[in-house]
């Protein structure tokens, strides 16, 4: 399954009312680690076509960005059934992406 660009607009109808695993990824075009990130995202995404991936632009969202207390990126969120489980801040490798997702 493709990313979805995640917004303030669209956040309701694309992860608080989806039922089903949603993975977010915080990111920004000028951090490094980010971009590092970006493709094991698009992979993870590629391979569990039964999860929702979602991207969000930091600078483009910084409301949602806030509201989620995003302090440092990029940061992963977990959403299931609407519901925030989980979280990882920082680079890391595709085997904890999948982890994270349980």
């Amino acid at each position: 399954m493709a990313t979805t660009v995640i917004t303030k607009d669209n956040f309701l109808a694309e992860v608080q009312d989806y039922k089903g695993t949603v993975l977010i990824d915080f990111w920004a075009d000028w951090c490094g680690p980010c971009r590092m990130l970006s493709p094991i995202i698009d992979e993870v995404a590629a391979e569990n076509t039964d999860i929702k991936v979602g991207k969000v632009n930091v600078d483009e969202q910084q409301e949602l960005a806030s509201q989620f207390g995003i302090m440092s990126i990029p940061t992963l969120l977990v959403f299931k059934d609407g519901t925030k489980v989980s979280e990882s801040v920082g680079l890391i490798p595709k085997e904890q992406v999948v982890k994270l997702l349980g």
